[in-house]
């Protein structure tokens, strides 16, 4: 195993050893700060951070706002309250090692609001900044209003290319460094193109080798590329480590923190990993987000993957190839379906999928009436989490804040599942964990066949960065 050295990130000499950042309430300061205290780059994910009452407590995200746009900037004000709780408790966990990164997804509502909001309310604390999910333009210019280092997220040298051009040519000497974030390995939303088949996965070396070939065009020859995505024993990237090819190369973590002591999801999610199978995580495009994600296999995906399987198109009025007249709900709307579809919609029916729910498609999701009033009552209850949402038809952009679409129920409210599955307790926790969304990446199978969590361990963050310098 080759020798694991320091390399120089944001204007300090850190371990090539990177906390992948996870949203809401789950990249805390607790588990940043004890990342940077083991010598790497820490990551607090500012996606709606929880902030904490006087006693120390997780402050409830409610909302009592009559509209969206209220809701929206109650949201905003959790938002950029709970950053800066995490910050702070990252600066002090850390006791000024490492380095402490903040996280942010570009397509999330008032993305820029928050980003600066953190930023003031907590200077100093914070030393760089991590961004993807879009194209995020802006986001040398933030860094340089505070003078700390970016970190832009990208998934293809065309996509940073762009963005250099653009944008960051113009505050080149605040790039701490590019992740590059696989889009079949890593966990959470992944940057699938449309030309990118999502189950054919590429090699990642050629497309992170043509990225510092970009990158070397712009003088960035020392300019560190993070890997994301798939990342577990460091004694398997060997030929990156020191790679003259690839140059400075830094691995990033995601998955393998969320099973530490310092890692705050609930017990029910980090026993759940412990025992996943090679084929329980699956990567969905459920997301109102319209990315494909990588999650756990449970049975909230299982119950999404029902609705779109419930589904058949349908015209208003007799077409010919919608020709069955056929009346749907308690109420027997009439609508007309292909005749070959009546007997599927029929037997859906007879099990109980009553309600039928219109999509932007011209199509109908049979779903259970409990299950129609849960999707309808999520749907009322946006708060805007997104800058455009495909489940509530939300968009951030006045003066309707609508995306003009007829939202979608064939996704759900991430905002919501996300929450529920961060917060689990109780005696029900395992079930709240199988009926929320559970974000792995495509290694988080590996737990429960890795001799490091023999008989259900779960190591401190300093046992863990210990072990990944092994190597093994």
């Amino acid at each position: 195993m080759k020798a694991i050295n320091t390399l120089r990130m944001g204007g300090t000499d850190v371990l090539p050893l990177v906390e992948g950042g996870k949203g809401v309430s789950v990249s805390t300061g607790a588990s940043a700060g004890a990342w940077a205290a083991a010598g790497g780059a820490g990551t607090i994910s500012i996606v709606n951070a929880d902030s904490y009452d006087d006693q120390g407590r997780p402050v409830p995200q409610v909302y009592h706002g009559r509209t969206r746009r209220e809701r929206h900037e109650e949201l905003v004000d959790y938002a950029i309250r709970g950053g800066i709780a995490q910050a702070r408790i990252a600066h002090e966990v850390s006791g000024g090692k490492g380095r402490i990164h903040a996280n942010i997804l570009w397509e999330m509502a008032a993305s820029e609001r928050v980003i600066t909001g953190v930023l003031e309310g907590a200077k100093g604390l914070i030393h760089g900044l991590t961004c993807g999910a879009g194209m995020p333009y802006r986001l040398a210019d933030i860094a340089a209003q505070f003078g700390v280092h970016y970190y832009p997220i990208v998934s293809s040298a065309r996509a940073f290319n762009a963005l250099w051009k653009r944008s960051y040519s113009k505050a080149s000497d605040l790039l701490g460094g590019v992740v590059y974030e696989d889009p079949w390995r890593a966990g959470g939303h992944n940057g699938l193109s449309n030309t990118e088949n999502p189950f054919a996965p590429e090699d990642p070396y050629p497309r992170v080798l043509a990225l510092r070939q970009a990158m070397r065009g712009f003088g960035l020859d020392n300019t560190p590329i993070i890997m994301a995505g798939g990342v577990w024993w460091l004694e398997e990237w060997q030929d990156w480590i020191d790679s003259e090819e690839l140059g400075p190369i830094a691995f990033q973590f995601g998955t393998r923190p969320l099973l530490t002591t310092e890692s705050p999801i609930p017990d029910a999610w980090k026993r759940r990993l412990l025992t996943l199978k090679k084929d329980d995580v699956y990567l969905n495009r459920f997301s109102p987000t319209g990315f494909y994600s990588s999650a756990v296999n449970n049975g909230f995906l299982h119950e999404l993957r029902q609705r779109t399987e419930h589904q058949v198109p349908y015209a208003t009025e007799a077409t010919e190839e919608l020709s069955a007249s056929y009346g749907v709900g308690p109420r027997k709307r009439e609508v007309f379906l292909k005749p070959q579809d009546v007997a599927r919609v029929q037997q859906w029916e007879s099990e109980g999928f009553v309600e039928a729910l219109r999509t932007p498609d011209s199509t109908l999701v049979f779903v259970t009436p409990d299950r129609a009033r849960l999707i309808v009552a999520d749907q009322t209850d946006c708060m805007g989490c997104l800058s455009e949402c495909k489940f509530s038809n939300w968009s951030q952009r006045g003066p309707s804040y609508s995306n003009g679409h007829r939202a979608d129920p064939r996704s759900f409210c991430i905002q919501k599942t996300l929450q529920a599955a961060a917060h689990a307790s109780g005696p029900d926790a395992d079930k709240v964990m199988d009926e929320n969304l559970m974000f792995g990446g495509t290694n988080a199978w590996r737990f429960g066949t890795d001799p490091f969590y023999a008989n259900g361990f779960v190591p401190t963050t300093k046992q863990l960065v210990e072990q990944i310098m092994t190597g093994k």
